[in-house]
């Protein structure tokens, strides 16, 4: 078993949770964190880049001169690509670079990430993180607190308007519910950050975490 520390707001130990790696595959796959990091980046890109083939270039198709007898190069109409002006000899296409991980795939590989921050020591849960407005500096005064200032992803079981609104100005901290991150979510910054409502979601149901065990 795995020890969570639970600190409260002042970055004090005030307790302790349980992880068993079993439920969270047993060992950290590698591997598939390779492949769920290179999906997730390959299908944020636009794919929208475009040139011009020299079919698609403007211009006449007749020969600019005869090919021999007049002691320049010879060369073919004024769209060949190796003319200014002219169209490119391989030229973009618009393309979906996108690829798909089956579903199992990404929830293995979301919890092998997050076994991977409880061994590494950069899990922690954080009692007390309720506001009645925003407030950004006080938000930050906790993750300093806790020693997660320098990366953080914070997951909450539920939404919080008040909370997102303390955490979005925060250059070096996201939030997203527990339900929704993904292993690039937890890979991308330094230290994982439960509150006790959402690591009990995720130890209920570590497949689908805040939801029915069918979704």
């Amino acid at each position: 078993m795995i020890e969570i520390p639970v600190l409260d707001t002042n970055g004090e130990k005030v307790g302790s949770e349980k992880l068993d790696p079993a439920v969270f595959g047993g060992r950290v796959r590698y591997d598939l964190l390779k492949q769920a990091v290179v999906a997730y980046r390959a299908s944020r890109r636009q794919g929208t880049a475009a040139t011009k083939s020299r079919a698609m270039v403007h211009g006449s198709s007749r020969k600019l001169y005869r090919q021999k007898g007049t002691g320049r190069a010879r060369a073919g109409n004024v769209r060949t690509p190796v003319r200014v002006g002219g169209g490119h000899a391989f030229h973009k296409v618009p393309r979906d670079f996108s690829k798909g991980l089956p579903r199992q795939m990404r929830r293995l590989a979301r919890n092998s990430a997050i076994l991977a921050k409880a061994l590494s020591g950069t899990a922690v849960i954080v009692r007390g993180m309720q506001f009645d407005q925003p407030r950004t500096a006080t938000m930050a005064k906790i993750l300093k607190a806790a020693k997660v200032d320098r990366g953080a992803l914070l997951t909450v079981a539920a939404a919080d308007a008040n909370m997102l609104k303390s955490v979005r100005n925060i250059s070096t901290a996201e939030m997203k519910l527990v339900s929704e991150i993904s292993a690039y979510d937890v890979l991308r910054w330094r230290s994982l950050v439960f509150t006790p409502e959402a690591f009990q979601a995720l130890i209920a149901n570590p497949e689908t975490p805040g939801k029915s065990a069918e979704a």
